[in-house]
């Protein structure tokens, strides 16, 4: 898979306080901003995101900044600041990466940008990782909360660790590849978008794993489930709310009735839509996580679900 011949990238750099930093990686989030990267000072954070010129002009940028002083006034906070600027495809990934440091996460993981040299004292699954042009690079809450499930979920302590999981909207690869670090027998990751296939198909390389223990092609739950020889064990979806809420009548089809989900990606405000379309699909959340204002469910099916089960997407 190629990369697009971009010429230039749009660098936007946010600078907010603390209390702020979710609503702004929601509207970047909104914008479908996938390349991102954080620094934290003593009072200020620092968000920097990339977006290729073809498909982002000023006015999206202007959009963001009114709607980022909407948000701090609603919430009597200091305005956010917002810069653009273009620079050279060339220089892209120079300049974010320098911003990208190593990233332990939960008891077991580190995640490792791949340039850097490893340092691990407390001898962790090393996971690295170069991101490229999809969205997740483990500092986002929603990313942790479900790197942390995950390893919940695979810890041979508490449960099977022979599992077949399913990594939905896989991104750069992060999840899928947690989880065969954290032991799965079998993942898929699918997504829709080409540059993520190319991207999760890259940090696979990365970490050595075979392709028959990480299934990765680009599609969503119809060609999950064209790959599928049995129901899964369990799946992670870190998208949009409304992804999910799409989403969620068609999981049935690729579970088993102790199939076990894990699924992020939405603020406070969006949590009873959520639930309550999990709830209207056959789901129920067995517990709920949250990062600052970034949320976490852990789901299982409804044992007296009555509904009609929905094929999958096509």
């Amino acid at each position: 898979m190629t990369v697009p011949a971009t010429t230039a990238w749009w660098e936007v750099r946010i600078e907010c306080v603390p209390p702020l930093e979710e609503m702004v990686f929601w509207r970047l989030q909104e914008l479908d901003c996938r390349s991102t990267a954080t620094t934290y000072e003593s009072d200020t954070v620092r968000i920097t995101a990339y977006a290729p010129q073809e498909q982002y002009n000023t006015q999206h940028w202007e959009t963001l900044s009114r709607l980022l002083q909407e948000d701090a006034r609603e919430e009597s906070l200091p305005i956010p600041q917002v810069q653009w600027q273009l620079i050279d495809s060339q220089d892209w990934s120079a300049h974010w990466k320098r911003h990208w440091q190593p990233q332990p996460v939960g008891e077991r993981l580190l995640i490792q940008p791949a340039w850097l040299p490893i340092h691990n004292p407390d001898n962790r699954l090393v996971l690295r990782l170069d991101p490229g042009f999809a969205f997740g690079t483990g500092s986002h809450p929603t990313t942790q909360l479900c790197l942390e499930a995950l390893e919940m979920r695979l810890d041979e302590r508490w449960g099977r660790t022979d599992l077949v999981i399913a990594d939905i909207g896989c991104g750069s690869g992060i999840l899928a590849i947690a989880a065969v670090l954290l032991g799965a027998k079998q993942v898929y990751a699918v997504d829709i978008d080409p540059l993520a296939i190319a991207a999760t198909r890259q940090n696979q390389a990365l970490n050595q794993i075979k392709g028959e223990q990480l299934v990765v092609e680009q599609g969503s739950l119809a060609r999950l489930a064209e790959l599928l020889p049995q129901p899964l064990d369990g799946f992670v979806c870190n998208i949009s709310a409304e992804a999910l809420m799409t989403m969620a009548p068609h999981w049935r089809m690729v579970s088993h009735s102790k199939t076990w989900g894990i699924v992020s990606g939405f603020i406070g405000e969006q949590l009873n839509p959520v639930t309550a379309t999990l709830a209207e699909q056959g789901w129920t959340v067995a517990a709920v996580r949250q990062s600052h204002e970034w949320y976490c469910l852990h789901i299982r099916p409804d044992p007296d679900y009555t509904g009609t089960i929905t094929s999958v997407i096509q």
